[in-house]
């Protein structure tokens, strides 16, 4: 696996495509999706250079590990969706590879909330 450091993600972490950003730490950054599938539909994705989640679990940092999944939750909270915001919960969502639909070659986590999120695979 080859990290591409062109796709789309990588030119949203180094500045030269703008995002509305949800959230940023040393580990993350949090945007919301360009063509949003629910209500809310935020992206969370590693700063590091990582294809999938094949990629990111088999060469990333404990420091790393715990900092996305830390990410996930302060995000999901920050949209008040989070049951610990007292929201009425959410689905986070990660494609890897051609089969399960990954169309950005870079780790990315989907959030979608705001409403009843339905069937898990239809």
């Amino acid at each position: 696996m080859n990290y591409d450091k062109n796709n789309i993600f990588a030119k949203i972490l180094r500045g030269e495509i703008p995002c509305k950003k949800i959230y940023e730490d040393e580990f993350v950054l949090a945007f919301y999706d360009v063509n949003p599938q629910k209500k809310i539909h935020a992206l969370v994705i590693p700063k590091g250079e990582y294809v999938n989640l094949d990629d990111f679990s088999s060469k990333a940092s404990e420091k790393e590990i715990v900092g996305l999944i830390k990410g996930i939750g302060a995000v999901a909270k920050k949209l008040g969706i989070s049951e610990v915001a007292k929201g009425r919960g959410y689905r986070s969502l990660v494609n890897v590879g051609e089969n399960g639909g990954q169309e950005v070659p870079h780790l990315h986590f989907h959030i979608f909330g705001g409403e009843k999120v339905g069937k898990m695979v239809s």
